[in-house]
Order: structure tokens, then C-alpha cells, then sequence
């Protein structure tokens, strides 16, 4: 960034900070998104905590998300997301990166839409793949045909994700960039809210 970008981004920052209460923002999107690498350098702009769910579920079960799958199965790695969401969800305003599956769970997506606000890191195929072929830790991928689940999950997920306020373009961008445009969305998103807010206090009194 420039020096005329970075003091928009440093602006907008200060106006999020003053209105964001005690909220969490919540990424969401696809594995490989970018909701780790793009949240911390976010949570650095705005000089909160960032949590990642997954580092904080492998905390309390001492192992891996691959182990977890493989020695206790989805279902149980799903009921322990819930309650490390949950308690996450507790407390703000902080950055909150989530495992792919997490706000497609009911009673997260209900705590993150009550309490939070959702920021969707919408990536296309090309993007995702390339960034996970990187690893082989993501437990639904490792089968025979990685890009067909992929979009398998794309095509469940997606009009979920979608149900979130803020939807921003993850792209093969510099970090520094794609933290700035999820700090310029959510400024955005932040002062209509409270625009709306405020014209609805005055209509009822």
C-alpha cells in the first residue's frame, strides 16, 4: 500500500473501532479462503485479539483437526467446534477466523448473526485449489478427487455463507490489500448499521 492507502486504511480502522462495540468479527468461507493469513494482518490493523478456531479446538483436544477426524470421526469434531465457537463468541471486539464448516452450523451461524458480525472471504475454484494443494492437512480433501468435493462444498456451503452481511473477494492479492478491503467493507457496513440504528430511534422514540 501507499502512503495515501495506508492512512485510508488507518481512518477507517479508527471510525470501526468506535463503532464496533464489543463485537466479534467472524471470517467465513471455504478452506483455503484465506481467513487465517487475511485475519491476523486484520486484526493488526485494528489492534484487536485474533482467534482461529481450529488452533483453539486443537488446543483443547491436544491433536490435530486430521486427527481429530480420524480418530473421533465429523460428528464429534463438529459437536467440539460448537463449543469453541461458542465461548469465543463471548467476548470482543476481536477476529475470529473459522473452520470451513463452522457457520454452516445452525447454532454458531445463529450466535454469529446475534452477537457478531460475518465477514464471507468468497474465493472461486482456481483460488482454493491452488492454496490447498499446498497442504495435507484438510481431512475432506484427501480422497481421489479433491476438486470435485471442492465444489461439491462450493455449491452446499456457498448459499450459506452468502446469508452473511459483508461478502468480500478473496483474490491472489497481497495480505496487506485484502485486509485493507475487509476493513473498508466493514467500515462501510458498520456506519449504515448505525445510521440505521439511529433513524430507527428516532421514528420510535
Amino acid at each position: 500500500m501507499d502512503t495515501t492507502e495506508l492512512a485510508w486504511v488507518a481512518n477507517s480502522a479508527r471510525i470501526i473501532r468506535s463503532l464496533i462495540g464489543k463485537r466479534p468479527v467472524v471470517l467465513v468461507g471455504l478452506m483455503g479462503s484465506g481467513k487465517s493469513t487475511i485475519g491476523r494482518k486484520l486484526a493488526q490493523i485494528l489492534d484487536v485479539d485474533f482467534f482461529d478456531s481450529d488452533a483453539e479446538i486443537e488446543s483443547a483436544a491436544r491433536m490435530s483437526v486430521k486427527d481429530l477426524f480420524s480418530v473421533y470421526g465429523e460428528p464429534e469434531f463438529r459437536a467440539l467446534e460448537q463449543r469453541v465457537m461458542l465461548r469465543l463468541m463471548d467476548d470482543g471486539p476481536r477476529i475470529i477466523s473459522t473452520g470451513g464448516g463452522a457457520f454452516i452450523n445452525p447454532e454458531i451461524r445463529a450466535a454469529v448473526q446475534a452477537r457478531g458480525i460475518a465477514v464471507w472471504l468468497d474465493a472461486d475454484l482456481d483460488v482454493l485449489m491452488e492454496r490447498v494443494g499446498r497442504r495435507e492437512t484438510r481431512p475432506l480433501l484427501q480422497n481421489d478427487d479433491p476438486e470435485g468435493t471442492m465444489r461439491a462444498l462450493m455449491d452446499t456451503r456457498y448459499p450459506v455463507y452468502a446469508q452473511a452481511p459483508i461478502r468480500v473477494i478473496s483474490r491472489n492479492e497481497r495480505k496487506d490489500v485484502m485486509a485493507g478491503e475487509v476493513v473498508e467493507a466493514l467500515r462501510v457496513w458498520l456506519e449504515r448499521d448505525a445510521e440505521t440504528a439511529e433513524a430507527a430511534l428516532k421514528a420510535h422514540p
